[in-house]
């Protein structure tokens, strides 16, 4: 009867869960086609430039995380590309350098910067998305 009722409150957590609103940007791989599909729709998106490597990309990354659960960033598109693996797909967004931070509104690319870890230089970055 106990594990009964432990399933019956797992489930009702999970549907609690699910039914609550995003408040938090979402993640996704790098792609050509996301970006496109992306400013197609007039979403904010913020491009991640990273290389597993790279100390100041491992810099950014807990900033980026704890700014993007914020609400006010929840229609935030976050794509994370890698320097290494994608450097064809990077070129055609003129990124020469890991840790380069791109934000656009819709099509139109809003900020640009490489190697920032100033927390409140890459909000700032972000609300220019909003």
């Amino acid at each position: 009867m106990t594990e009964i009722r432990a399933l019956f409150a797992g489930l009702a957590a999970l549907i609690l869960v699910g039914s609550v609103p995003a408040t938090a940007a979402e993640w996704k791989a790098y792609s050509p086609e996301a970006l496109a599909a992306a400013q197609a729709d007039g979403k904010p998106i913020l491009v991640d430039v990273f290389a597993a490597w790279c100390p100041t990309c491992r810099a950014q990354n807990p900033i980026l995380v704890k700014l993007t659960k914020q609400p006010k960033y929840k229609d935030l598109l976050v794509l994370k590309a890698d320097f290494d693996a994608q450097k064809e797909d990077l070129r055609a967004l003129n990124v020469r350098s890991q840790s380069t931070l791109i934000v656009f509104k819709g099509d139109k690319e809003i900020d640009r910067s490489v190697g920032s870890t100033n927390e409140l230089s890459i909000e700032g970055m972000l609300d220019k998305t909003l």
